[in-house]
């Protein structure tokens, strides 16, 4: 079944300069596995559209079920020099929640959240 990240996952974040950093923590390690797969850094970047300008890195974090991305010339030159205030690290971090990941069936149960 398809579902909106934020089903599945939280997200925290933070910004220095013109960099993001988003964590995407998975709500209960079954999860894990699908986000690793599906939520790559290409995928990551392609949400965002022109809004990245630069280069995502992501880091996995296995032991804890993080995806750490880090998302270069994301915030119009910086926070405190872009006029575009909605571009801080926490707005970016709560677009990702849209992403949609395919998980089996089998573990609807563990979904959080209203389907819509």
């Amino acid at each position: 079944m398809m579902v909106a990240l934020r089903r599945v996952a939280h997200t925290r974040s933070g910004d220095k300069g013109n960099i993001s950093n988003t964590a995407v923590i998975a709500y209960d390690p079954a999860f894990y596995p699908y986000l690793k797969d599906q939520l790559t850094a290409q995928a990551f970047k392609a949400i965002y559209g022109d809004v990245i300008t630069g280069e995502v890195e992501r880091h996995a974090v296995d032991g804890l079920q993080v995806l750490n991305f880090v998302a270069h010339g994301a915030l119009g030159g910086g926070v405190s020099r872009s006029l575009a205030l909605d571009n801080y690290g926490k707005a970016l971090a709560s677009v990702v929640l849209r992403f949609e990941l395919e998980i089996p069936d089998a573990l609807a149960g563990l979904l959080r959240g209203p389907p819509a």
